[in-house]
């Protein structure tokens, strides 16, 4: 029996995407799991595979039509069998589509006016009022380079304004003046059209922001006992598949979410939805922004396939083909800066989620143990809550839980 495809809802807030190409062609054999499309949402382009197998028999839009969320895209079934075409889909073609998104060019400036050279105000005999003294002393005035319009050719504050305006004065030497001549380049703006990721993060960021109430809770973990066990496990791992820091809290995340299941909600006005799986969200720095792929039931997965399915999520979304299941239904997110050498940081929220934990680096700083100064490995992490959801006890309870397994790590192989 021939089944329509339809365009998925990646995210709790697509509407739509664009269909950029089609993978298989009508006439061609497909199996279920097969790329049949390549699809643009507001964060990535995604690889949409065909749900059954069978012979491509209708392609229902054009490549580059915007297409709504479930609308039928394509029909998959067996070669000869009669297929009902659905009726046609409301969605926007390329022609329309390059219109819309295309912001119009911006006007062409005019003709900078020529930049006003700094003048210094001069020695000499030049007469002026006191307050054109005090203008052009301000304004590195000439007084020698300006011709006064009052009384016996008198310098009145008009006639420094004039000369200000008029560009019509000169740059002191350095032998008259103790600060240096520079010359001063002028540079236009540049207007930068925003990518459909940056309008996204945009609008969900404001969003957040705006309707969500953070607060935040941050603490400072030994890492010693985590530095050491990763370069152990890393010592006799292949070199493409050595461990990062952020694995262990990706792990250790999870585990206290089973604790803390308000921290694995979403806010629903008269309730809240406690999730039951536990999906935690990875921000991976691509091109023009941020994205965020999902490992999913971390509580469940051992470290090391943790560490491979986010690497390879990652991969994809650096290179713009990650798959649908990549980058939906997260319940929890964590971001991780300490790649970049960031001591800590907050990050924000990202509905419908809860909470969001904001990582730093590990560092060697000098601590003090039982009296004595020492060199020790500390990592700071700060999360952020939906204050509707959790309060400042809960979220404390939660980073002193997760210091369990930051400072004990051999507990998350256990």
């Amino acid at each position: 029996m021939a089944e329509t495809i339809t365009m998925p809802k990646l995210g709790f807030d697509m509407q739509e995407g664009t269909l950029i190409r089609w993978v298989r062609a009508e006439g061609e054999s497909i199996n279920r799991g097969d790329v049949l499309a390549e699809i643009e949402t507001d964060k990535a382009t995604v690889e949409v595979e065909s749900t059954a197998s069978g012979i491509v028999r209708k392609l229902l839009v054009e490549q580059g039509a915007i297409v709504p969320i479930s609308a039928p895209i394509a029909i998959v079934g067996t070669k000869d069998e009669k297929i009902e075409i659905p009726a046609p889909v409301e969605a926007a073609p390329p022609a329309a589509r390059g219109a819309a998104a295309t912001p119009a060019p911006p006007t062409a400036p005019s003709t900078p006016p020529a930049p006003v050279a700094p003048v210094v105000d001069e020695a000499g005999p030049s007469k002026a009022s006191p307050l054109a003294k005090r203008i052009a002393r301000e304004a590195n005035v000439d007084l020698g380079r300006v011709q006064g319009t009052g009384p016996g050719g008198r310098i009145v504050r008009k006639d420094i304004e004039a000369a200000l305006s008029q560009g019509a004065t000169k740059i002191a030497s350095a032998a008259r003046s103790p600060i240096p001549s520079v010359e001063i380049i002028a540079r236009s703006d540049t207007a930068v059209p925003l990518s459909k990721l940056r309008q996204a993060i945009a609008r969900r960021m404001s969003e957040s922001k705006s309707t969500v109430p953070h607060f935040y809770i941050s603490h400072e973990y030994k890492a010693d006992s985590l530095v050491d066990l990763r370069e152990q496990a890393n010592s006799v791992m292949p070199a493409d598949e050595k461990l990062s820091v952020n694995d262990f809290v990706i792990k250790a995340a999870a585990l206290c979410l089973h604790e803390y299941p308000n921290l694995n909600s979403a806010f629903q006005g008269a309730h809240i939805l406690r999730r039951g799986a536990i999906n935690i969200g990875v921000a991976v720095a691509v091109e023009g922004g941020l994205l965020t792929v999902v490992c999913r039931d971390a509580d469940q997965k051992p470290v090391r396939r943790i560490s491979a399915e986010v690497r390879a999520m990652a991969g994809r979304a650096r290179s713009g083909k990650v798959h649908p299941e990549d980058i939906e239904g997260s319940t929890f997110t964590v971001s991780n800066l300490g790649m970049f050498d960031v001591e800590s940081f907050s990050a924000i929220i990202s509905p419908p989620e809860a909470a969001i934990l904001a990582v730093g680096s590990a560092r060697q700083v000098a601590v003090v143990e039982k009296g004595a100064v020492q060199v020790g490995w500390r990592m700071k992490a700060t999360i952020a809550v939906d204050h509707r959801v959790s309060d400042g006890a809960e979220a404390a309870q939660f980073m002193q839980a997760l210091s369990r397994y930051i400072e004990t790590p051999l507990s998350l192989f256990l």
